[in-house]
């Protein structure tokens, strides 16, 4: 009788624990204030357009962006003070390596010069080149910590995977091509977080991202690059759009730097 008991005991304590993880899976996530979804503005490479439309249009509206920047960019030492001033506003600056090297073997990758193929580079030189871009930021931002998004998205150097011998450099990264709405705040890696590139969209297909996001209750990753100008560029009006219903609606969506955003997220998981 007393083994039974025992067994009924266990068997008891198996199907709440059970019951419970598929509750918690099944729960919506808690973002600040109430949110329904979290969204993260993101502008790589350190384009004019970014300094010129993108700054002032998240300063008038008080959001904070996350910029990626290759620290070998012309543009950087150009306009130092102007990537340092946007630090100061509370913009993220991001780890996008050196010199946004690149896997010159995969298709259309014609435009990535010899000398800055990711290929060719061996993983630990590689791990070194990302490590100094962290220790340059900190020259313009005076901050520690970093996330990093991987130039062009590869995650491999040849055919090595070289993202664990850096991300203990960072709180979180990024990973291209799985589409802009992250399907599980639970089940999230935070070193292959989903992203996408937009380019040539309208302000309506922005929009209808973050609405899909705040019904799923997860986040939206938006990885700019030219706006209003530049390269992979989507227009003023669009990005305006997106931002404008974002301000619209400040109890639907936390919008915030991608290193604040994860911050909370990897405290929570």
């Amino acid at each position: 009788m007393l083994r039974i008991s025992v067994i009924s005991a266990w068997s008891a304590g198996l199907l709440f624990a059970l019951s419970a993880a598929v509750h918690a899976e099944n729960e919506p996530f808690g973002w600040p204030n109430g949110a329904k979804a979290a969204v993260n503005l993101a502008y790589d490479d350190a384009l004019a357009s970014q300094l010129e439309n993108v700054i002032p249009a998240l300063n008038t509206r008080g959001f904070r962006g996350s910029f990626y920047i290759p620290a070998g960019a012309p543009l950087v030492m150009e306009r130092l003070e102007e990537w340092r001033a946007a630090a100061e506003q509370g913009h993220e600056l991001g780890n996008h390596s050196l010199f946004h090297q690149c896997d010159k073997q995969l298709a259309g990758r014609e435009w990535v010069e010899p000398h800055r193929d990711l290929s060719q580079i061996p993983p630990a030189a590689w791990a070194e080149q990302i490590a100094l871009a962290n220790d340059f930021l900190k020259l313009i931002d005076g901050r520690e910590e970093r996330t990093f998004t991987p130039p062009c998205g590869d995650l491999k150097v040849g055919d090595k995977d070289y993202l664990g011998r850096v991300q203990s450099l960072f709180v979180a990264s990024k990973a291209f091509g799985a589409g802009a709405i992250t399907p599980s705040m639970q089940e999230l890696d935070p070193y292959r977080v989903t992203v996408t590139a937009p380019a040539a969209v309208t302000g309506e297909a922005l929009i209808a991202v973050v609405e899909e996001a705040a019904r799923q209750g997860t986040m939206a990753n938006f990885t700019f690059h030219g706006v209003g100008g530049d390269h992979l560029s989507v227009s003023v009006e669009a990005h305006n759009a997106l931002l404008d219903h974002l301000a619209a609606h400040p109890e639907r969506y936390w919008v915030d730097s991608f290193i604040n955003i994860m911050s909370y997220v990897t405290e929570r998981q």
